[in-house]
């Protein structure tokens, strides 16, 4: 038996209408047409699914059950067409992130409430990018939009650069260094770097600093949370490196201090990278213009 969703919307629609000609009237098709489809159905299914003899016209029994199937189906059918037109429409969609920058969880998260409001059928979701390796997660449309400070070229993907940072070391402002201007690679040669819990290569302060120096810190005790770390620097139990807007409120704490990396500070860019055909959605580039307002309020407070 070939049922078609027609089949069912007339099911449906001589049900409700009570007889063939008003249902065909809700159609928009003629009365000969929509008589002819209910033959053709009756014919495939080999019983009756109209009591023609009552009035208003009813369902028999096994029109009953086509009634229910058609009350199952018709609504989910058109929940996905109104989603496929969303997906058109650039209204609804997928947005699963990847990050790669451990201290951005702090950042992203009023950006992605104030996204939530405007964009209620796109489906968020973070994937902390440091447990897989996120280029090519993103590549196979396994995440959507990867976080990160290191650009690559790579065919297919783009990166929006997002806003510009300064790492900067942060220490109790008890801390020997504390007086220096700005500190240096060399400076760490005797101090325990608390660092969070990502490889060497994405952190800042090895990358940009320490590894190109050729210098190993005395220790290095690594730590999940940001307010961890500042608690630990506060106590004068290492020293640390964060992006300035991490440390935001260290600007009004008499217990720590922020100091240049070199004496001409180290300026880093976060970015957006997204697959290239990605970037005309609309939901994409309102991402990114929240993104960018966010950091900019947060490097203003």
């Amino acid at each position: 038996m070939h049922i078609e969703f027609r089949h069912l919307r007339t099911i449906k629609a001589i049900h409700e209408a009570g007889g063939v000609a008003r249902a065909a009237d809700q159609l928009n098709i003629t009365q000969s047409a929509l008589s002819h489809q209910i033959k053709g159905l009756e014919d495939q299914a080999g019983v009756e699914l109209f009591v023609r003899r009552s009035k208003p016209m009813k369902l028999s029994v096994a029109g009953l059950r086509l009634l229910r199937l058609a009350e199952q189906v018709l609504p989910q059918v058109a929940a996905l067409q109104a989603e496929f037109a969303g997906l058109r429409d650039g209204k609804s969609g997928r947005l699963h992130i990847a990050i790669e920058c451990h201290a951005c969880f702090e950042w992203l998260f009023p950006v992605l409430e104030a996204f939530r409001k405007s964009w209620p059928d796109v489906d968020v979701d973070i994937r902390p990018g440091l447990a897989f390796d996120a280029l090519p997660a993103l590549m196979k449309e396994d995440v959507d939009v990867v976080i990160s400070s290191d650009p690559e070229e790579l065919a297919g993907a783009t990166f929006t650069p997002l806003f510009d940072y300064n790492p900067v070391f942060v220490a109790s402002a008890s801390h020997p260094l504390a007086a220096r201007p700005f500190v240096e690679a060399e400076d760490f040669r005797g101090e325990t770097l608390i660092t969070y819990p990502v490889e060497r290569a994405r952190l800042d302060v090895f990358s940009q600093l320490l590894t190109p120096a050729k210098i190993e810190p005395a220790a290095i005790r690594q730590v999940e949370l940001t307010a961890v770390i500042l608690l630990l620097v506060a106590s004068n139990r290492g020293v640390s490196v964060l992006p300035d807007w991490v440390v935001r409120e260290v600007k009004y704490s008499s217990d720590y201090v922020t100091r240049p990396l070199t004496g001409a500070g180290l300026t880093r860019t976060l970015y957006a990278a997204t697959r290239s055909d990605d970037l005309g959605k609309p939901f994409m580039t309102d991402l990114i213009g929240l993104a960018g307002t966010e950091a900019r309020r947060l490097q203003a407070l």
